[in-house]
């Protein structure tokens, strides 16, 4: 006969704790038979437990939602888990409504009571106003909501603030009853995070559009039917994301590295010593989730005259007076070329581009005893020709 074993406290089961009894068949009993049979009913005991709780969690995953923010208009999100050891500072991995399961301390209250309104009432549905505890908003007598519905459920989030905004409650009319058209009721999140335009009424449509920063996923339009049902499920609008943004060649990235930027933020591009930035250095996130145009970085170009006078900016300068015999991208550089019959000179223009600067065909090097010996007969030296001559 082995020995009594020692076993835990039963776990808590979610639903049905009536069926702990029977997990515990053999709780404070001995074991009638061998050590081995012992061994066995006690690892078999664990494995039943395992599996149950194995379960209890996935149930809880499968019934929280994806992260999807929009209807909310929620701008942050506390860090996402999968379970408890997940979170910090004694958190919980929660579900946080559009936030999914979110590291959240349960004992975050939100501002209760409300500002008293006049045209509103507000009735807390829960014990507290502490987290997942919901909220209900009706409008007083004669008032009603634009959505037509009679009440709006607001739920504390893990942001201390309830979700969705206050229903806007406005006066009934005294004019004479009419008879109200037959439209498509629209539920709450059909509202919020929306802009909406068209009619809600059988036969009509409405058409929606996000705020800015955010996609529209789903249908843009939809159709009141017949029985009073919307043709297509009401769309969600989703936040955008840039994704991160390209290296530029020779160039220096200035932004915090991460995978995805909002809409609106902000990088900056630099250069290397000796290259020159051609664009904006400021590159913004759009809201199409795109980067706004990516500038380059570049080269300086080599002035190819050695013996003859160029103009750069405006002043005729020798060679060895350009600093270092180079110029930026985006630099014209003025040549003088000798006409072909006459005792004058012309000039041509060549632009710098990336490295690249080439004299125009019409330009001639001098040789060095013409540098040397005759400078003043340099074709930069000659008078420049008449307009009439130069054609």
């Amino acid at each position: 006969m082995c020995a009594p074993l020692f076993y835990p406290p039963p776990p808590t089961f979610p639903p049905t704790q009536n069926t702990l009894p029977s997990l515990y068949p053999f709780h404070n009993h001995s074991c009638q038979q061998g050590t081995m049979d012992c061994t066995l009913l006690f690892i078999s005991f664990w494995a039943l437990i395992g599996s149950f709780t194995f379960q209890a969690n996935a149930e809880q995953t499968e019934s929280c939602p994806e992260r999807i923010l929009g209807n909310e208009r929620r701008r942050n999100c506390p860090k996402s888990c999968k379970q408890d050891k997940d979170c910090p500072n004694k958190r919980q991995c929660l579900c946080d409504g559009q936030c999914g399961l979110s590291c959240v301390a349960p004992g975050r209250t939100c501002p209760w009571p409300l500002p008293p309104s006049p045209n509103s009432v507000a009735l807390l549905l829960s014990p507290a106003p502490s987290f997942s505890a919901l909220l209900e908003i009706r409008c007083q007598p004669g008032f009603k909501m634009a959505n037509g519905l009679e009440a709006a459920i607001r739920r504390c989030q893990g942001d201390r603030q309830w979700s969705g905004e206050d229903p806007v409650c406005s006066a009934e009319t005294d004019a004479a009853p009419t008879t109200a058209p037959i439209s498509c009721p629209l539920p709450e999140e059909a509202v919020s995070g929306f802009t909406l335009e068209g009619s809600t009424a059988v036969g009509s449509s409405v058409q929606y559009s996000c705020q800015p920063g955010f996609v529209l996923v789903g249908e843009r339009e939809n159709f009141c039917q017949e029985d009073q049902t919307w043709q297509y499920p009401h769309p969600i609008c989703q936040r955008v994301f840039c994704p991160p943004p390209k290296e530029v060649d020779q160039g220096y990235l200035v932004a915090v590295q991460r995978q995805e930027y909002e809409v609106g933020e902000a990088i900056y591009y630099l250069c290397k010593k000796t290259f020159q930035l051609d664009g904006p250095n400021r590159v913004n996130c759009q809201s199409d989730g795109t980067w706004s145009t990516i500038p380059s970085c570049r080269a300086r170009c080599t002035v190819p005259a050695q013996r003859s006078r160029v103009i750069v900016g405006g002043v005729k300068l020798w060679p060895y007076d350009i600093p270092e015999g180079v110029v930026p991208h985006g630099q014209n550089v003025t040549f003088y070329c000798k006409h072909p019959d006459q005792h004058c000179s012309f000039t041509a223009e060549q632009t710098c581009f990336d490295g690249q600067l080439t004299a125009p065909p019409c330009y001639l090097e001098p040789t060095w005893l013409q540098f040397k010996l005759f400078p003043h007969r340099l074709v930069s030296e000659i008078p420049q020709c008449e307009p009439s001559e130069s054609q």
